[in-house]
């Protein structure tokens, strides 16, 4: 079964970084892209950053494009996402998601929040 776990949302202040986990387990980790997509009430999931399996190749959308960093660590089966200079309109629930182009399995998500 795969799960994926996101750890390291939280309240930040505009113009503030956070870095977000993700710890992935029943599947072979390193074997797969993977994304990190978010979503607010009312919209549809947006999948901001994406990273291929070895980590050599990166996407992002042009909301978070030189502000967000993926990156990966296949020897600890964890995904991260560094958020930096970060905007109230970043605020959403962050999911890593499966998948170079955020397709397959997605986890609970963690709260990320920007406000004064």
């Amino acid at each position: 079964e795969v799960q994926l776990v996101e750890s390291g949302g939280g309240l930040v202040q505009p113009g503030g970084s956070l870095r977000l986990s993700c710890v992935a387990s029943g599947f072979r980790f390193s074997s797969y892209g993977m994304a990190w997509a978010r979503q607010t009430p009312g919209k549809a999931l947006e999948c901001v950053a994406s990273i291929g399996g070895s980590g050599e190749i990166t996407n992002y959308a042009d909301s978070v494009k030189g502000r967000f960093t993926i990156s990966r660590d296949n020897a600890k089966n964890t995904l991260y996402l560094q958020l930096s200079s970060l905007k109230s309109e970043d605020t959403a629930m962050y999911h890593c998601v499966q998948g170079f182009h955020c397709g397959f399995a997605r986890g609970q998500g963690t709260q990320v929040t920007v406000s004064a």
